[in-house]
């Protein structure tokens, strides 16, 4: 599934074109992988999913497909592209993303592309005909986008869209071209804003993606907006650490793109240990708000996280290039703010002052200036409320050693409405916690969790050989303090 296949289009001979793109596809072998052509197994059909017609030229000639739920109001509209050999049937169920329709009562579009336009359908993220503004494929969206805001009512300043994989490699270039259209983006397992522009570069781009500077990325999205942009797209970044079609350091220079763009560094702002071995970093405007998330999934190959069950935080069904991990569409649902969690709405001011009393392994004490008129106030732990209190102080309790937190807080009124959140502070509690981390040897050397030396593996810190440095050969380290690993295959107590 990765980016997608040779940049071909139809002119005057579709036929011969066709055969050529056939010919390619057919003895690019195991390239297919690099350059996005993964199948993606059977098209499944999933009851709901309608498709809409007469959205509008239709330049890059794909299918609209969009679900809205019992709940629809007008609101936000995410638009997800599915990967390679895949549909937006298919995408629609197993991506988890319905569940999230129906609970926040949002619409979402479903691009379709098809063999005619690739072989193997894939978006063709890496045609400049297909991806930049007002062209191809990224115009028939633009124009999908346009279409559902007027069928559905949907907030024309709520617009998010999210691709796995070729799906991925082509959200990057719709937020780079677009981005007074979307709001955010959510890149799964993908590539950096027009990394490629050729076949050939699309391969480089899978397997060792050029070491840019954060500015060289930056201008690759800069130049692809309309001229004077100055607001850019918040964008989540999903990686599998054992990922060896889209190699993990396209998420690094994702990062550096996109915090390029936002011109805030790429210091993180905090770093969080979720479930499936997932750790997310975060990076904050100006403001305190996440601007970059990049989550980066320990042990996972290529494809979308899921987490299959009915549980708040889970989501999707498992399959190929669909991963029982975690639920990626939840944790982007709420960074995007769709659930309303960073969202105030009541009249009262954010709290000011707020500080950081004092932590210990486990616990981490907050305090902040009164706020008139505030019945109460409301404490979150990285987007997540987790306290309710009538005084200005808070102790956050039940954290884990060595993890940095961000905390905000909002004052409550006597009608029990929020108002504005105030900045974010960041905690970090003492002491250190073990990690486990299990992948190849290259990919623990791309981590920094490794290093080589004569084409051997040895783990940071303790020294300890792990074998010939390749993606074949695979070991669980466990990290029992900064920067020292040890090899834990049999078994790591973290």
């Amino acid at each position: 599934m990765g980016p997608s296949h040779p940049p071909f289009r139809f002119t005057k001979s579709r036929r011969l074109v066709r055969g050529i793109r056939r010919r390619i596809a057919a003895t690019a072998g195991t390239l297919a992988l690099a350059a996005g052509l993964v199948a993606m197994g059977p098209q499944a059909s999933a009851a709901g999913l309608t498709q809409v017609t007469g959205f509008g030229t239709n330049p890059g000639s794909l299918s609209m497909y969009a679900y809205a739920p019992d709940t629809l109001a007008p609101g936000p509209l995410v638009i997800a592209l599915h990967g390679c050999t895949q549909s937006a049937s298919d995408y629609y169920a197993h991506s988890g993303w319905p569940k999230f329709a129906d609970r926040y009562g949002f619409a979402l579009v479903l691009p379709q592309t098809s063999s005619a336009n690739n072989a193997n359908s894939c978006f063709n993220w890496f045609e400049p005909g297909d991806s930049s503004r007002g062209r191809g494929e990224a115009l028939s969206i633009r124009q999908m986008v346009d279409k559902a805001v007027s069928q559905y009512g949907s907030d024309s300043r709520q617009i998010y869209v999210t691709g796995l994989s070729a799906g991925g490699g082509m959200t990057a270039n719709l937020l780079a071209a677009y981005p007074d259209v979307f709001a955010g983006g959510a890149i799964d397992s993908g590539l950096p804003a027009y990394c490629a522009t050729t076949v050939s570069a699309a391969y480089t781009c899978m397997y060792s993606p050029p070491d840019r500077t954060p500015g060289q990325w930056g201008d690759l999205v800069r130049s692809a907006a309309p001229a004077g942009t100055a607001s850019w797209p918040r964008v989540a970044i999903w990686q599998g650490t054992a990922d060896t079609t889209v190699r993990p350091a396209n998420a690094t220079e994702l990062r550096d793109q996109w915090t390029d763009v936002w011109g805030i560094g790429q210091t993180p702002s905090r770093t969080e240990n979720l479930s499936g071995g997932t750790t997310l970093t975060a990076y904050d405007d100006a403001s305190g708000r996440p601007a970059v998330e990049v989550y980066s999934v320990a042990g996972m190959a290529h494809g979308l996280a899921v987490d299959p069950g009915s549980g708040t935080e889970q989501c999707g069904a498992t399959g190929t290039y669909y991963l029982d991990t975690i639920c990626s569409s939840y944790h982007t649902v709420r960074f995007w703010g769709l659930d309303g969690h960073d969202q105030g709405t009541g009249a009262l001011p954010a709290p000011t002052g707020v500080t950081v009393a004092g932590t210990t392994d486990t616990t981490a004490a907050l305090s902040w200036n009164a706020v008139p008129d505030a019945a109460s106030y409301t404490v979150y732990r990285d987007g997540t409320k987790v306290g309710t209190t009538g005084s200005t102080a808070y102790t956050d309790t039940g954290l884990t050693a060595g993890t940095t937190y961000g905390y905000t807080v909002a004052a409550v009124d006597s009608a029990g409405a929020a108002g504005a959140i105030s900045a974010t502070v960041t905690a970090s509690t003492t002491g250190f916690a073990p990690t486990c981390h299990t992948a190849s040897n290259y990919d623990h050397t791309v981590a920094g969790r490794a290093h080589q030396s004569g084409g051997q593996t040895y783990a940071n810190g303790s020294d300890e050989p792990m074998g010939l440095w390749n993606t074949n050969t695979r070991h669980t380290l466990e990290q029992t303090a900064p920067g020292y690993y040890v090899v834990a295959d049999s078994g790591c107590p973290a």
